[in-house]
């Protein structure tokens, strides 16, 4: 049996919803996976960098308010989440490149 991703403190509807689109159907599978991994497939997939949304997701899979992130953490998890986005999130792609990408018909080095 599975648990829904919105059963995660702090996800609700529309994180389950945007995981899914990227093959993410569980929380079980959201929290094998992990927050840096889970994040760069939803860049890869074309979602839009949001620094909120990526620390919210690391919160949540502490079991922490999506708030209780400051000071030097915060910090840290910036330096994470500018890695992230320079490596997985090419805003250069049409919305058609960033699905062939997602279903790996073409790669992002060509």
């Amino acid at each position: 049996m599975t648990t829904p991703i919105s059963s995660i403190r702090n996800l609700g509807p529309a994180y389950e919803e945007s995981c899914a689109k990227i093959g993410i159907t569980s929380a079980e599978q959201l929290r094998d996976l992990g927050a840096d991994e889970t994040y760069r497939r939803l860049l890869q997939s074309g979602t839009k960098p949001h620094f909120i949304g990526y620390y919210v997701l690391v919160m949540a899979l502490q079991g922490r308010p999506w708030n209780d992130c400051k000071g030097e953490e915060k910090k840290a998890l910036r330096v994470t989440f500018d890695q992230l986005k320079a490596e997985a999130f090419d805003q250069g792609l049409s919305a058609f490149e960033q699905m062939m990408n997602q279903i790996g018909v073409r790669s992002k080095n060509v």
